[in-house]
């Protein structure tokens, strides 16, 4: 049961990251972010074994606006989606399509 939100979320997210992407690109990446920021929110770091925790602090990184600023207020997860590389945008993907795997593994087996 304590995947099973997680595996939504992931899922949730992928299926954002997938074309097409009526409002834009960057508005599917910001709630692929909203997504998977639910999902880490009910994540006990103690529960995952190491490749899920590495997956984890790799979508950490991607998420994080760190030295971004709003002044517009569009929301800061916009703001990141755009700042995203090409390379930044496929590693998104891939971990995200890992993590909904792995979350959706382990939601069906415990």
């Amino acid at each position: 049961m304590k995947f099973s939100y997680p595996a939504e979320k992931f899922k949730a997210a992928r299926s954002n990251l997938m074309l097409p992407h009526p409002k834009g690109e960057a508005a599917s990446i910001a709630n692929a972010f909203a997504e998977c920021a639910f999902a880490i929110s009910k994540v006990d770091s103690a529960d995952l074994d190491d490749y899920a925790r590495e997956l984890l602090n790799r979508l950490n990184a991607l998420i994080d606006p760190v030295g971004l600023r709003d002044p517009a207020d569009r929301g800061m997860y916009t703001i990141k989606a755009e700042k995203l590389s090409i390379e930044q945008r496929r590693e998104l993907s891939s971990t995200v399509d890992e993590l909904a795997s792995w979350f959706d593994l382990k939601s069906r087996t415990s």
